[in-house]
């Protein structure tokens, strides 16, 4: 067969970790997810992993993993965090990569990205160099194999960056149709002007490169991709197959590949149910022998290119006019504020230029007494980035160092080290692509410079932070109220800034509602606990102590004591200060104590002030998830019993306000609210007790049908099938135990004619593993009369059926 079909996701997400802290804070516009990494890898990630295909009743006949037929790339620090908090879908990348092999003549379909997706025609030459190998060194990590591939960020090209991906041994990239500028044959001939992506994409081309050098580039199908990105062609499975055929061009002889390349996201985030839309359509091209699936790299070793390219340089797949979306503004937004400018680009890239270029001799000066080659460091600090142990770190200054360092010169070393590479996260593209200047992708880029600047003042003589503002007020917001990029830095960056007394800070408020062990892990920090003293009378308490914090990325440490009131509910007050003298430390205990214990809050609150006059903290300096957490804690009580008010009115009055509503006049507000707060409460609580009962819980819906009330459909939906996963792992762990299973049977079918449209995705994919695991056997043991064997089947296939899962 001549004809050839790849799909290419381009799976990314910005890095969105506090760069302080190493991780995800809350972000509430995920709701009810904790962030959107996590939101993003349940509506499509996940889903890619485990697609369902349908038989023509609309039942789930298989469930596969997309990643292993079509091409891929994800990008690193998406694949970091997802290592770590999605393990099982990052499993099955790596597994998918390891069966495409199988599939493609030992070639894998994953492809490596540039590292933190930056503009690479607007970096300079070091910084191109330590992207590419960041990124080769992560994916060799994560997928035992070296790229054959590279992705380049918004395929933003220019010939120093293929250079260097040449340079590499990176074989292939893909571009835009748009990108290529002039073909010819690579036996000679005529050069042939292919602008207005007139390019024939169905072969692949080789760019000879001024080095010597050449890399193979593959110009994807921009009508195609186009269709499945923006025009709702993943809303049938055989329309997008058809359409992707219709990129071959007829009548002509020979090998031709039909490709297409979008952002991943389009097949379930943009595009719900387009994971399905994909699996659907893979499917048909291979079973009605439409095309042969391949990946680019197996594509290349059968056929490869008899045709060179000259490339546009300066060039983008999502900027009409090359790459000035990533500096100026250009004309090219999301569409979706009519009005607004994004002026703010140029200033927002001077401002970034500006600390760069004032970093790197502040790195090379100091490094130099330190690392034997400051730049060759920088490019294997990749290694320290995947593996922060001691053993790490240990090869990495054995094989860079200067000389035997002492501790604080590792210090040292490691601080250098992450100006850089904050130095290169601050350039990540999302901070630029987006509408507004105060939008949470381009502040996050700026809390990149922010900790750059931190880390610096150490060793660059000057205080940074003036002379980069100065420039980053030029940067204006279209929102009034944020006014321009130094208020925006004042206002998002600055409190989001953490040293280790801050570190204390959290650890002494936190300490009031968690029991701590004697090392905590917090965050990327260490709190070992050296002292502590506790003291309540009714709802007030005292604590003082002494703490060591460590950071685990610079390895530096401090010592701090502190003390903290809290006279409940949100009143906590909280002083921390270096501990360097144990009597003056003991004198502020014994007072705090004395004045505690006779319920003399103003003054212990005075004596706080008086030993803690440069540093005092409260509920509000606490980090995001740990405030949230107290927060819900100190609510706790309080909503209960607002709820109770609110029972107590709803109790008394739902016949009056039934009677209004039957009689068609209008509920007050008061009663109406009463019974949405009420009734929402009781389904909350009913969907989360660990037995489903149904009886309950149609009493409830129907009350609020009667009553008119709206139902929190988003947070009730969550609560439920949390509650169903729960009982789902548990049947995974033990698989043949009839209880868990009935227990699971009940409260899916419980759940399924509810109003709500509970998603079962996850008890789906545990059914269908558990149908691999022991179905089978379970079969043959019903066969040989075991009546347990019996009973089980029973109830696994009128779970399956609810689940509407084919298993025989």
């Amino acid at each position: 067969m001549d004809r050839y079909i790849c799909i290419h996701g381009h799976f990314y997400q910005p890095p969105r970790e506090n760069a302080w802290l190493e991780a995800i804070e809350l972000q509430d516009s995920a709701y009810p997810y904790h962030d959107w990494n996590e939101r993003i890898t349940a509506e499509c990630y996940a889903r890619n992993a485990a697609s369902r295909i349908l038989d023509d009743e609309g039942w789930i006949e298989q469930i596969v993993n997309n990643y292993s037929r079509i091409s891929f790339n994800f990008g690193p620090t998406l694949l970091a965090w997802m290592a770590a908090k999605s393990p099982d879908v990052y499993e099955a990348i790596l597994e998918a990569d390891r069966e495409s092999i199988n599939r493609f003549d030992g070639h894998g379909s994953a492809m490596a990205q540039a590292y933190n997706h930056l503009i690479m025609p607007l970096c300079n030459e070091q910084d191109k160099k330590t992207q590419v190998i960041w990124g080769i060194r992560d994916f060799e990590y994560r997928f035992g194999r070296k790229p054959e591939g590279m992705w380049l960020p918004e395929t933003a090209v220019d010939i120093p960056s293929l250079e260097t991906l040449a340079a590499h041994d990176i074989r292939f990239t893909i571009l835009a149709p748009h990108q290529a500028g002039r073909v010819r044959p690579l036996s000679g001939g005529e050069w042939q002007n292919v602008e207005n992506s007139s390019v024939d994409i169905t072969m692949p081309y080789l760019q000879q490169l001024p080095s010597g050098r050449e890399i193979a580039i593959f110009f994807y199908d921009g009508p195609i991709s186009r269709a499945v990105a923006f025009e709702g062609i993943l809303n049938s499975g055989e329309e997008f197959a058809a359409r992707v055929m219709q990129g071959f061009i007829e009548d002509r002889e020979g090998p031709q590949l039909a490709h297409i390349a979008t952002d991943g996201e389009s097949y379930g985030h943009h595009h719900t149910h387009g994971d399905m839309a994909l699996a659907y359509a893979l499917q048909y091209i291979e079973s009605n022998d439409l095309a042969e699936l391949i990946n680019y790299a197996a594509y290349l070793e059968r056929h490869p290119p008899t045709y060179e390219v000259e490339i546009y340089e300066d060039t983008s797949w999502s900027c009409a006019h090359g790459i000035e979306r990533w500096q100026s503004d250009c004309g090219c937004n999301s569409g979706g504020h009519p009005g607004w400018n994004q002026g703010w680009r140029a200033p927002l890239r001077e401002s970034l230029d500006w600390l760069r270029d004032i970093l790197i001799p502040a790195y090379e000066k100091n490094s130099a007494p330190l690392l034997a080659d400051p730049w060759a460091a920088r490019n294997n600090y990749i290694e320290v980035l995947r593996d922060r142990s001691p053993e790490s770190l240990d090869r990495f200054f054995d094989r860079h160092a200067a000389k035997r360092l002492t501790d604080q010169e590792r210090i040292d070393a490691l601080k250098l080290l992450e100006i850089q590479r904050h130095a290169l996260l601050m350039y990540t593209s999302c901070g630029w692509f987006f509408d507004e200047l105060s939008g949470i992708e381009t502040v996050q880029v700026i809390q990149y410079a922010g900790r750059a600047i931190q880390l610096a003042q150490h060793f660059c003589g000057e205080v940074l932070e003036p002379g980069f503002l100065q420039v980053l007020q030029k940067a204006h917001s279209n929102i009034p109220e944020h006014g321009d990029g130094r208020q925006i830095f004042e206002n998002f960056v600055k409190p989001a800034m953490v040293d280790l007394q801050k570190v204390a800070a959290h650890y002494a408020i936190s300490s009031m509602f968690e029991e701590y062990d004697e090392v905590t892990d917090i965050y990327c920090y260490e709190a070992g606990r050296e002292e502590t003293g506790y003291s309540e009378a009714g709802r007030a308490r005292l604590t003082t102590g002494i703490v060591s914090v460590t950071s685990r990325i610079l390895l530096e440490s401090a010592v701090f004591e502190f003390g903290v009131l809290h006279l409940g509910d949100h009143s906590i007050s909280c002083g921390v200060r270096s501990h360097h003298d144990r009597k003056k430390y003991d004198e502020m205990v014994k007072e705090l104590f004395a004045l505690f214990e006779t319920a003399d809050f103003p003054n212990a609150l005075r004596v706080l002030d008086r030993h803690f006059p440069d540093y005092r903290s409260s509920l509000t300096t606490l980090f995001q998830d740990e405030q949230r957490k107290i927060l819900d804690l100190i609510l706790g009580s309080t909503l209960e019993n607002i709820v109770a008010s609110y029972r107590h009115i709803y109790d008394a009055h739902a016949p009056l306000a039934h009677f209004l509503r039957a009689s068609h006049n209008p509920v007050p507000k008061a009663l109406y609210h009463s019974g949405e707060v009420v009734l929402n409460a009781d389904l909350r609580r009913a969907f989360e007790a660990e037995e489903i009962n149904g009886e309950e819980i149609d009493l409830l819906l129907n009350r609020a049908q009667h009553a008119g009330i709206e139902l929190d459909r988003q947070t009730l939906e969550y609560t439920l099938r949390k509650t169903l996963e729960r009982l789902a792992f548990q049947l995974l762990e033990n698989p043949e135990d009839i209880e868990i299973l009935a227990r699971l049977e009940s409260a899916v079918g419980i759940a399924k004619p509810l109003p709500i449209s509970v998603e079962l995705r996850k008890m789906q994919d545990i059914c269908s593993e558990i149908r691999n695991q022991i179905f089978d056997p379970m079969k043959e043991k019903a066969k040989l009369g075991k009546s347990d064997a019996k009973e089980w089947l029973d109830r696994f296939r009128a779970l399956c059926e609810l689940l509407i899962l084919r298993i025989e």
